[in-house]
């Protein structure tokens, strides 16, 4: 008899917690029926979330005019990455950023290159063994999750990224719990303050936007860099204390 009192309990408790959790994600998240053909329907602080790019679309990651058209290289020298560093790189894609990185952090240093997509890290692994670029560690995150250690990244760089992520407040969380106390989380995102930028509008943001959802977390905005012709560069800190 007190073992099935006890498992009763056990069970209402059980329901509580996943009945919680399940309010707290419904507030979170709104869902419309109405909604963009670029948008997957779900909104966050009212923002609607881009449906990711395939891996069926890695060739334009690596198209030739690439760096003509957002000045990849010059982003490369703005962040403040260092030698001997630990930078994660979100959405690595097919390693674009993360081998060009690789050479900044040098031999001490690594590159964790993270994406939720097999056959994108595939790409990245053979793209690192026949550069023979060694300090590219290839992670397979989830969709809530980038599987990260904690307290490991001095540096975690999103390009083009975070306006797909389908879970963008759980994401955020276990990043900031994978960076170490001082770390940076740089965002560099399409200006959607700006019309001209020739990119459809769910894969754009603007500074306010991307400032308010991580208003929320622990992190502090830094700064805001805008010397790239169609992004702008937005950092945050994780507090020492």
């Amino acid at each position: 008899m007190l073992q099935m009192v006890r498992l009763i309990l056990l069970a209402l408790v059980l329901h509580i917690c996943v009945c919680g959790a399940a309010d707290t994600n419904s507030q979170r998240y709104e869902y419309r029926e109405l909604h963009s053909r670029d948008g997957i329907g779900k909104f966050y602080m009212g923002r609607e979330i881009a449906h990711v790019m395939g891996h069926q679309a890695a060739d334009w990651l690596e198209r030739p005019e690439r760096d003509e058209e957002e000045h990849t290289q010059v982003l490369i020298e703005t962040l403040p990455v260092r030698q001997g560093m630990v930078v994660a790189d979100i959405g690595a894609g097919t390693g674009y950023f993360a081998r060009r990185l690789a050479e900044k952090v040098g031999a001490r240093g690594k590159i964790l290159g993270v994406d939720i997509q097999p056959e994108m890290l595939d790409i990245l692994t053979n793209k690192m063994a026949e550069l023979g670029i060694t300090n590219v560690i290839p992670i397979l995150g989830s969709i809530t999750n980038p599987n990260l250690p904690a307290s490991s990244v001095d540096l975690a760089l999103m390009v083009d990224v975070y306006h797909e992520f389908s879970h963008p407040f759980e994401m955020t969380e276990e990043l900031c719990k994978a960076l170490k106390a001082g770390g940076q989380l740089v965002f560099v995102e399409f200006r959607g303050e700006d019309p001209n930028v020739p990119i459809k509008l769910l894969h754009k943001m603007t500074e306010a936007q991307v400032r308010r959802e991580m208003s929320v977390h622990n992190l502090k905005w830094s700064q805001t860099r805008t010397n790239l012709p169609r992004q702008h560069i937005i950092i945050f800190e994780k507090p020492r204390a």
